[in-house]
């Protein structure tokens, strides 16, 4: 009897299908060569027939020659740090399209000759904070702060609280960031109270400026003090203020959170902050100050290395000029209209089988912003089981698991994302259950 592994279609044939074609001239030849060989593979192994090569590879091909997949958040979180943070409006997304092939970035069309690079994001964040004599973007609000100490302090002192030794996402640490670019930290205060006069007291000839860090992922209460933007202003020396989520003006929702106009107005001489969480935009540091130091930050040799791209240009001046992003309007959603979606997606599943119940629950900002505010939400309760079910899911969705209930909160969910939301919980019932009305096992 001859070995029916020789009836396994060789590459060549396999790549010379229509479909597999295709996919080749959409995905590029090395990512389907090897959903093809795995294949081949199957099919030697006794695992599929030979015949099923062509659709066990087609089958294996990702949507795109990209490993990142596009989920929806159901966490309650509105700028999470592990989902990408802010995801952008739709003007914001067709301005990346717009922006990825050959564009007008750094060149004037009715000169013809060499322009400013991203002039209309700078003239649209200008417009945004005229309190700002100047602005700048870099690459993300770290790399503001690291421009700052390069530019102003690098071989001189640092004022800071000890109070704002801050440590961010991943384990790293703002005074390991500061002293990287050969700046000293001088520490003042205490964990809990920190003085103007003691930034008064560690003033000298070597203070490059002070710096005021919000700490924008923990809050202390009790017996507590900060030196205001204003009395430190009075100082003398130059104050930095990272005001971290990128607030831009005053929001009446989150009036404990700093935002750069104010922080402009009260004295301080540079305010550095992120594009990508409250203001609802791309990853990009925030530059905004006085225009001499400004200018200074933008000349030195490092703001090469950090400056931001075309894509990031494009959808940073489409967030600051069109409708307002899904990070804002999540942010001011009627707690009333959020229990309204979410009892109607729950009626939906209850009609057809799924154990789905009306919960109250409460959101957060997240990302750094905001830390202790609360926000009043509606969710979808499941039964635990759906969580990693809906995760694995052909368009991932992430809850979170509460009081034994995996939690879908529609105060981050889309109003266009909804459809799909049900789609992806049925999808689970019917596979985990045969088409049966009773849910995966609780």
């Amino acid at each position: 009897m001859s070995d029916p592994r020789r009836l396994i279609p060789g590459t060549d044939s396999v790549l010379a299908e229509p479909r597999i074609a295709t996919a080749v001239r959409r995905l590029g030849r090395p990512l389907v060569k090897a959903a093809i060989e795995e294949a081949q593979r199957r099919a030697r192994a006794g695992e599929i027939a030979p015949e099923d090569v062509v659709d066990a590879a087609v089958g294996r091909l990702p949507e795109r020659a990209c490993g990142l997949r596009p989920v929806i958040n159901a966490t309650g979180v509105l700028v999470h740090t592990n989902l990408g943070r802010a995801p952008l409006s739709d003007a914001a997304r067709d301005a990346v399209l717009a922006a990825c092939g050959c564009t007008d970035v750094e060149f004037d069309l009715a000169e013809g000759r060499r322009a400013r690079r991203g002039r209309g994001a700078l003239a649209a964040l200008a417009e945004a904070v005229p309190d700002a004599g100047a602005v700048h973007v870099v690459n993300n609000n770290a790399a503001a702060l690291l421009l700052c100490a390069l530019a102003l302090a690098q071989g001189r002192e640092i004022v800071i609280s000890r109070g704002e030794l801050v440590e961010i996402g991943d384990g790293f640490r703002i005074p390991d960031l500061l002293a990287s670019t050969g700046a000293r930290l001088r520490e003042v205060g205490t964990t809990n109270r920190t003085h103007a006069r003691d930034y008064a007291e560690a003033i000298g000839p070597d203070t490059g400026f002070l710096l005021k860090v919000h700490a924008s992922n923990f809050h202390i209460s009790g017996f507590t003090a900060a030196a205001e933007v204003t009395e430190l202003a009075a100082l003398g020396p130059p104050v930095v203020v990272d005001i971290g989520s990128g607030l831009l003006s005053p929001h009446p929702l989150l009036p404990q959170e700093p935002d750069a106009t104010t922080a402009l107005r009260a004295g301080a001489a540079l305010v550095t902050a992120s594009g990508d969480k409250l203001l609802g935009g791309p990853q990009a540091g925030l530059l905004l100050g006085e225009a001499g130091l400004v200018e200074r930050l933008r000349r030195h040799p490092a703001a090469r290395a950090l400056r931001v791209d075309k894509l990031t240009l494009a959808a940073l001046e489409a967030t600051l000029r069109g409708p307002e992003p899904p990070v804002r309007t999540a942010l001011a959603a009627d707690e009333s209209d959020l229990r309204e979606r979410a009892t109607r997606l729950v009626e939906r599943l209850r009609a057809e089988g799924v154990p789905a119940e009306l919960l109250r629950t409460e959101a957060a900002v997240g990302g750094g912003g905001a830390p202790g505010v609360t926000l009043p939400s509606a969710a979808v309760g499941l039964p635990a089981p759906y969580g990693p079910l809906l995760r694995g899911g052909a368009v991932p969705v992430i809850g979170r698991l509460e009081h034994g209930r995996y939690l879908l909160d529609v105060r981050t969910v889309e109003p266009d994302q909804e459809q799909s939301v049900v789609e992806a919980v049925l999808a689970v019932r019917r596979s985990h259950t045969g088409g049966a009305s009773e849910p995966p096992c609780t």
